[in-house]
């Protein structure tokens, strides 16, 4: 069942790196291929949709008491598909602004100056946003490591505790055998010598 889940987990992942790469090119295009690039990437924001859902299936399958690590994993994944889907948005308005500039037969030099100032901008912020997102990721993966980790430490503290009980009750055992075998061997011995 994991390897299923960890399937759909690269595949969110390469899906979610070629969504981030489109949504920092889209204000840089020329407006034809903007309009292809976000329909593109409309499209592939569906499909890791679709993925998640998959995924949150397939958690819903897992026991519960292996449930915990990937239901965080999910919590995760589902913040990174809000901020892809915010930055898109951003990305859009981008797009909308020079649209509705070119529309306007805003030619002014000042206004052009302006515009390429803007354009520089933003290309700026969304390199900024999307090194940001990248730092996320790795700390929310640092993060979830970290809770596995925790885990895993837990269940071999309670393996090593039971460890420890049958290892107690062992030399119990050992004790009262060891104190019966002095008993019968004082028994035999009082008894060779009568």
């Amino acid at each position: 069942m994991s390897s299923d889940f960890e399937g759909y987990e690269q595949d969110f992942a390469v899906l979610t790196a070629e969504i981030t790469n489109k949504i920092a090119r889209v204000p840089r295009l020329p407006p034809d291929e903007k309009k292809q690039m976000v329909a593109n990437v409309e499209k592939q924001l569906e499909e890791a949709k679709e993925l998640l859902e998959q995924m949150d299936l397939e958690v819903r399958e897992i026991p519960p008491q292996s449930r915990g690590m990937y239901s965080n994993r999910m919590r995760s994944y589902k913040q990174e598909m809000g901020k892809l889907e915010t930055d898109f948005k951003r990305s859009r308005i981008a797009y909308s602004d020079e649209v509705r500039n070119e529309l306007l037969g805003d030619d002014g030099n000042s206004s052009e100056n302006q515009l390429i100032k803007l354009r520089e901008e933003r290309a700026h912020l969304l390199d900024n946003t999307e090194r940001l997102e990248r730092s996320s990721r790795r700390l929310e993966a640092g993060y979830q490591i970290a809770v596995e980790t925790e885990q895993i430490g837990q269940e071999m503290l309670e393996n090593l505790s039971h460890d420890r009980e049958k290892i107690q009750r062992a030399r119990e055992r050992l004790r009262e055998t060891d104190a019966n075998l002095g008993k019968s061997s004082r028994v035999l011995t009082g008894m060779l010598r009568r």
